[in-house]
This record gives structure tokens, C-alpha cells and sequence, in this order.
């Protein structure tokens, strides 16, 4: 579920990402929060963000925090803006994202969660 949502936000999916969410899901970024399925649609429509997952903690409860790879661009142009390694912390209830939040690392985004190190979910290898 989270990582649908994950790679709607990447391809800019506005309506895809609505469906996948709490109608009145919170978001939370570096420049406050706000509430809405609709708000998604406006916030991948112009923010350029797209993410690469780098490591999964899962918690019992519905949270997830995913490191990720971020990369900003240019919506219009293409262009970087910007990268860096952030990690997003999810709640997820009945099956759609509740709450969202980018935090600037790891340690943080673990933190808000209430989840750590042992929480992390490995790959597994066949």
C-alpha cells in the first residue's frame, strides 16, 4: 500500500494518490501541515519531489518509515533542484494512507514513530 502510494506521488498521479489516502489525510512537511485527499493532487502537481526507497521500518500499528533517496526537479524544465536523503513517516488505516510526514532524517522520522533500528524490514533473499 505504501509503496502504490509511494510510486503515485512519483509519477505526479494526483488522482491515483487521492484514492490511495484518508479523505481528510494529514500532511506534514518542512513548511507546516495541512488536511485533504485534494491537497495531494495540488502538492504532486508542483512540488517535482520523487523518491527512491532505501530502507522499510514497519510497526504493528500501521506505521512505516521509509528512507528514502529524494530528488527535486523543475516540473516545468526537468531540471534538478535538488537531492538529498530524507525518510517519510506514513500511517496507514484501512488500507489508505492517514498521515504523512517528510522529515529531513532517519533518526527523526524513527523518532515521531516511534519505531527504531529493529523495526526495520529486510529484504528477503531467495
Amino acid at each position: 500500500m505504501v509503496a502504490e502510494w509511494m510510486a503515485a506521488a512519483d509519477r505526479r498521479d494526483g488522482p491515483r494518490l487521492e484514492l490511495l489516502s484518508a479523505e481528510d489525510v494529514e500532511v506534514v512537511g518542512p513548511r507546516g501541515s495541512v488536511r485533504g485527499a485534494a491537497v495531494l493532487s495540488q502538492w504532486v502537481a508542483r512540488a517535482g519531489f520523487s523518491a527512491r526507497p532505501l530502507r522499510w521500518f514497519c510497526g504493528g500499528d500501521g506505521t512505516v518509515v521509509v528512507e528514502q533517496d529524494a530528488r527535486w526537479v523543475d516540473v516545468a524544465t526537468g531540471s534538478e533542484q535538488g537531492r538529498a536523503v530524507v525518510a517519510s513517516q506514513f500511517a496507514v488505516a484501512g488500507a489508505r494512507v492517514a498521515r504523512y510526514a517528510r522529515h529531513d532524517d532517519l533518526a527523526a522520522a524513527l523518532a515521531a514513530a516511534g519505531l527504531g533500528t529493529a523495526d526495520e524490514v529486510l529484504a528477503r533473499s531467495s
